[in-house]
């Protein structure tokens, strides 16, 4: 068994996107930057929002954040995505989800330019990446992505099983790992909470991707020897073993499923830390023009 290492990965490509940023800086060009809107007081929102500026700085990128109040209006919110989008200073922006319940939060995605959308959640995004064109892919399936590219995982011909069938992550990876390209054409099945005879069909997969959101959901029985797993999910729970009381835990129930595994991500450390490194990887890309030139 060995270990998908996604911090060392994300701290790899950091390095990359540095090296580039220095070269544009070199040439007197603004390096990239990347926004943020934030609304409300959600603790999980706000340490993401905070890593993202974090990780921006320690690449060389300029960043900006625009926090409201949980009561902001609608309109409001919009007129500032509408602002970002006209920026010519503004490389990419994200608006942290989830929004409040008297926010349409697909009308406020919608709103955002795909030239911009560095989240790829954006309609547009989403249907150039389903039929194969150059789009910003939103971040934990992009992350996937570049795990399997990087530890030179063969995808070609493989059973890929996907547990989970999200928008954010299943369906975009379901899609990815099907194209035509490496990794991907890899046969792939979509298992959800509707699915019958789970456990064979993930005992069948030569990858199995989980993303189903349960703590230690998949056990020992429903993983086939020498599978490669990737675990997306992450849980916090009490732990009388830590000095904060709570530890951190997948979908997968590590201990067991690990040893029967040729490659496995482990939590904390395996998809994680790729969510940014993603976020700013597309960032990188809308500078470049790269996505829409």
């Amino acid at each position: 068994m060995n270990l998908i290492d996604g911090k060392k990965i994300a701290a790899e490509i950091k390095q990359e996107i540095a090296l580039e940023v220095k070269k544009m800086i070199d040439k007197e060009e603004r390096p990239p930057h990347l926004a943020a809107i934030l609304v409300g007081n959600d603790p999980a929102s706000e340490t993401y929002v905070n890593s993202k500026a974090k990780a921006c700085k320690e690449v060389g990128f300029d960043s900006s954040t625009y926090k409201f109040e949980s009561n902001i209006e609608e309109e409001e919110l919009l007129k500032t995505v509408e602002f970002l989008n006209n920026d010519p200073d503004i490389d990419g922006f994200i608006v942290q989800l989830p929004l409040p319940d008297h926010i349409d939060e697909q009308k406020v995605i919608q709103a955002i330019s795909p030239r911009k959308d560095v989240d790829g959640f954006h309609p547009e995004n989403v249907g150039r990446m389903t039929i194969g064109l150059p789009a910003y892919v939103s971040a934990t399936p992009n992350g996937i992505m570049e795990l399997l590219k990087r530890s030179d995982m063969k995808t070609a011909g493989k059973n890929c099983v996907i547990l989970g069938r999200s928008n954010i992550v299943g369906r975009p990876v379901s899609i990815l790992m099907s194209r035509t390209t490496e990794p991907g054409n890899a046969t792939v099945t979509v298992c959800h909470s509707k699915t019958q005879n789970l456990a064979a069909i993930t005992a069948s997969a030569d990858i199995l991707i989980v993303a189903i959101g349960r703590p230690e959901f998949v056990t020992a029985d429903m993983v086939k020897e020498g599978a490669v797993v990737i675990d997306v999910g992450i849980h916090r729970v009490p732990s009388a073993k830590t000095k904060s009381g709570f530890r951190l835990i997948g979908d997968v129930k590590y201990d067991e499923v690990a040893p029967k595994t040729s490659q496995i991500t482990p939590v904390p450390g395996g998809v994680g830390p790729m969510t940014i490194v993603s976020l700013l990887m597309n960032t990188l890309r809308a500078r470049k023009n790269e996505i829409y030139p």
